[in-house]
C-alpha cells in the first residue's frame, strides 16, 4: 500500500439509544480507544514516535485522525495486509494484538464498527461483528520428529530436566526430557558434539520448533572420509576393469 500522510479510525456503536461520537461516548471506551489507536500507530518496532504525530477529533462517529504518516513504510504496509483479514498473523504483533481486542469487542456487540479510513474516508480496513480477523498462522503448526545435530552444553534439572543444545548456527534449543532418560545415559555427552532425536511442533512458514521433547540420543554419524572413498574406487575400478560394459544385458538375455 502506498503511504500516506493521514490515517483515519473511527469506532461506531450506540449506547443508550444514541450514537457514538464526541459529544457522547463514555470515558473508559474513548480512553480504551485512544490507547488503541496509539498502540497501533507505534507497533513493536516503534517506526513511529507518538510525539511527533498530530491527532484531530472529528465529527461523526468517534473519529481520530492521526497525521504526520508519509515515512511509517511499516504501518502502511501492515494496513495493507489488514485487507485480507486472514492475514492478521503476518502483520505486526502489537498492531495484530489492537486488531484481535476490536474484533472480540464487536463480536459482542452488533452495533461496534471499528475502520481504518484514508483523509477521505475511503474505508482500508471494517472490523465488525461479521469481519473475521484472527491470528491464522496457529494452523501452520505440525507435529514432527527430527534429528538435530550440536553441542550439549548443559543437561539435567532438579525439577525439570532438559538438555541445551547449541546449533551449528550458534542457536541454542532447550529440549525437554525425562529424568530416566537422562539418567540411563551411560556416555558423558556434555560439550561434546551430539546426534539429538526430538519431537517437537514446526511452523510450516519459517521452520520454527516449538514444544521440543528428547526421544534419544544417537550415534554422532562417522566424518566423511574422502581418501578412503577414493581407495574402494580404485579397488572397485581394478576388479571390474575385464568386465564387458554390456554384461547386464547379456545376463539378461541368458548369454552370460
Amino acid at each position: 500500500m502506498q503511504p500516506a500522510n493521514t490515517l483515519r479510525f473511527a469506532l461506531n456503536d450506540r449506547i443508550e439509544d444514541a450514537e457514538v461520537g464526541p459529544a457522547h461516548v463514555p470515558l473508559a471506551l474513548l480512553g480504551q480507544f485512544q490507547k488503541d489507536v496509539g498502540e497501533f500507530l507505534a507497533g513493536s518496532g516503534k517506526d513511529i514516535d507518538p510525539n511527533q504525530v498530530m491527532i484531530a477529533i472529528a465529527e461523526g462517529s468517534l473519529v481520530l485522525v492521526a497525521s504526520g504518516l508519509l515515512a511509517a513504510a511499516h504501518l502502511w504496509a501492515d494496513v495493507g495486509q489488514l485487507q485480507n483479514p486472514a492475514q492478521l498473523g503476518l502483520i505486526d504483533p502489537r498492531r495484530a494484538a489492537v486488531v484481535e481486542r476490536w474484533q472480540a469487542a464487536a463480536r459482542k456487540n452488533p452495533h461496534r464498527r471499528y475502520t481504518l479510513a484514508d483523509q477521505n474516508g475511503t474505508n482500508f480496513v471494517r472490523v465488525d461483528a461479521h469481519s473475521d480477523y484472527r491470528d491464522q498462522t496457529a494452523a501452520v503448526w505440525v507435529e514432527v520428529k527430527k534429528y538435530l545435530h550440536g553441542q550439549i552444553t548443559d543437561l539435567g534439572g532438579t525439577s525439570k530436566a532438559n538438555v541445551h543444545l547449541r546449533l551449528d548456527n550458534g542457536k541454542v534449543l532447550i529440549i525437554a526430557s525425562s529424568q530416566k532418560l537422562l539418567g540411563d545415559e551411560e556416555r558423558n555427552r556434555l560439550y561434546k558434539p551430539a546426534v539429538l532425536r526430538i519431537s517437537a511442533e514446526e511452523n510450516l512458514h519459517n521452520g520454527e520448533l516449538r514444544n521440543l521433547t528428547l526421544l534419544g540420543f544417537e550415534d554422532t554419524p562417522s566424518t566423511w572420509d574422502e581418501a578412503a572413498f577414493g581407495e574402494l574406487v580404485r579397488k572397485g575400478t581394478q576388479t571390474w576393469v575385464d568386465i564387458p560394459d554390456d554384461w547386464l544385458e547379456n545376463l539378461r538375455s541368458g548369454q552370460a
